[in-house]
């Protein structure tokens, strides 16, 4: 059956191979809402009209709906169908504003600067988040793409770079992005740079000379967020989050115009943030006539379900996107981008170009080879599997040793957020007793402004650089350690060994089924 003219829109994705097709519908319907195609309000099909229009499967345009819902594109009513969200801001006029912006125009990241030192004297088992696994480092093809690069990378190549990147990266960035993180990417309008911490830099100094005087952070996020903001001038302002993202009503009393957030993947609670906090964040945005740096820092790391799709794509207009390849690649290659609304990116450009002249040629160069032969997507998918292996240890080892624990945060990332029973606390005695043991952690507290009022134990345990049986003797140490210590009968470490089966709960995330 011939789809209605309305839908003819989605053919090319119906006709794409079967192992992409999924995706490719929801690329399809993500560019047709943005480019106003598709207008807010307006009622899709029924998953299995669509299906017998397109002759796909009913379960691809079930899976496409429910992503795109959960990313905000739409919006579904139970019982009443699924309708195109107001959350998106269509950009007729884009194409016209950028041309007259180019004209105008002519790792360890810095939170994990502290988790990524030495390891102190004593540490036999680090379990402080920030730090990705070294030695999973692709040398090999590394090494393959700097031999093709130097045998072909023309002179004038090495001479000083465009301040905003070599055009070739920045292409291959684009494509990338747009492809896995579903972003509005511009290769015009995207800037490689040193990484977020560079990008924070960077956009701190232009704010602060449009006016801006304070930022704000998640609470709890990561303390580093502010430290790149205090270098340009501006103060920071704790925010809170809950399970569903930045609460709408502190922000609009703050009085800020300008936040940092990590919507896909929040930084530490593990939370995706749901479509209604995703339109009231960039809702609020537009009304104070701010901006969003969406801190992208693990968008690719997604296990159990299809990874979060990047806030920039509802309004690039009003939301900095930035990433680096300090958790796919190594923090060591000081390589990032950031995707720069058309209002500020010659402020953004110039402040680059006068800060460090731009990023390394043949760096750039290197990565840029790198993406483009399909290296990257393959040491990304190398990563995943590591990973996820990683974390299964990391929840058996739990559910072993420290029976009771439920623990969040598990779909995606390189950390999760675990809290231990109350009969193994207090904190500050569970991480003192850890720490004698070799056993080095990271209570919750210390990544915000919010104090528990029970007597769990919550811990922020990153696992992606820790091998499995690391990950299994570190746990079993700490319960070693507490129950040594406990005196009260109560014995932690005794399931080690004992097969304790579903010991660790994983728990509810009320941001629906993207949450985690």
């Amino acid at each position: 059956m011939r789809p209605t003219p309305a839908w003819e829109l989605l053919l090319p994705a119906a006709a794409a191979p079967a192992r992409r097709r999924g995706r490719a519908l929801q690329e399809a319907l993500r560019e047709a809402v943005r480019t106003g195609r598709l207008t807010p309000g307006t009622r899709l099909p029924s998953s299995r009209e669509l299906a017998a229009d397109l002759g796909v499967s009913r379960g691809l345009v079930t899976e496409a709906y429910e992503q795109l819902t959960a990313e905000g594109y739409l919006r579904s009513d139970r019982g009443a169908g699924t309708w195109v969200g107001e959350a998106v801001r269509a950009a007729t006029d884009r194409a016209v504003r950028d041309r007259a912006v180019r004209g105008e125009a002519g790792a360890v990241r810095d939170r994990a600067v502290r988790d990524a030192a030495p390891r102190p004297p004593g540490v036999r088992i680090d379990f402080r988040p920030g730090t990705p696994d070294l030695s999973l480092f692709p040398r090999a093809a590394w090494a393959s793409a700097q031999r093709s690069v130097l045998s072909a990378l023309p002179h004038r190549a090495l001479g000083y770079p465009d301040p905003r990147g070599l055009p070739e990266l920045r292409t291959a960035l684009a494509g990338m992005l747009a492809r896995r993180r579903g972003t509005v990417a511009d290769p015009e309008r995207l800037v490689v740079c040193s990484g977020v911490a560079q990008a924070s830099t960077l956009l701190g100094f232009v704010l602060r000379a449009r006016g801006l005087r304070t930022v704000g952070i998640e609470d709890p996020g990561s303390p580093e967020h502010g430290r790149p903001f205090a270098s340009t001038g501006l103060d920071t302002v704790w925010l809170p989050v809950d399970d569903e993202g930045l609460l709408p009503g502190p922000l609009t009393t703050s009085g800020v115009r300008a936040v940092v957030a990590t919507p896909s993947h929040q930084f530490p609670t593990g939370i995706a943030y749901s479509a209604a906090r995703r339109a009231a964040l960039l809702d609020w945005a537009r009304s104070v006539d701010g901006y969003v740096l969406e801190d992208d820092y693990d968008g690719d790391f997604r296990y159990d379900r299809a990874p979060v799709g990047a806030l920039q794509g509802l309004d690039p207009e009003r939301v900095v996107y930035a990433g680096s390849v300090s958790k796919s690649l190594a923090p060591g290659l000081r390589l990032g981008w950031m995707l720069v609304p058309p209002e500020l990116l010659a402020e953004v450009v110039e402040r680059k170009r006068t800060m460090d002249l731009g990023n390394p040629a043949l760096d750039q160069a290197l990565l840029a080879e790198f993406v483009t032969r399909g290296a990257y997507d393959r040491q990304l998918r190398r990563c995943q599997r590591a990973y996820r292996e990683r974390r299964d240890a990391l929840l058996a080892a739990l559910a072993e040793s420290f029976p009771g624990t439920s623990v969040r945060g598990i779909a995606a990332g390189l950390h999760i957020i675990a809290r231990v029973p109350e009969r193994y606390g207090p904190t500050a005695r569970f991480v003192e007793r850890a720490a004698r043991a070799g056993v080095a952690l990271r209570p919750l507290e210390e990544f915000g402004t919010a104090r528990p009022t029970d007597g769990a134990v919550r811990l922020v345990l990153g696992y992606a650089h820790l091998t499995p049986s690391e990950i299994g003797r570190g746990v079993r140490l700490a319960a070693e350690a507490c129950g040594a210590a406990s005196g009260a009968g109560t014995d932690p470490g005794a399931g080690a060994g004992a097969g304790t089966a579903s010991a660790v709960r994983t728990a509810e995330d009320p941001s629906g089924p993207n949450g985690g």
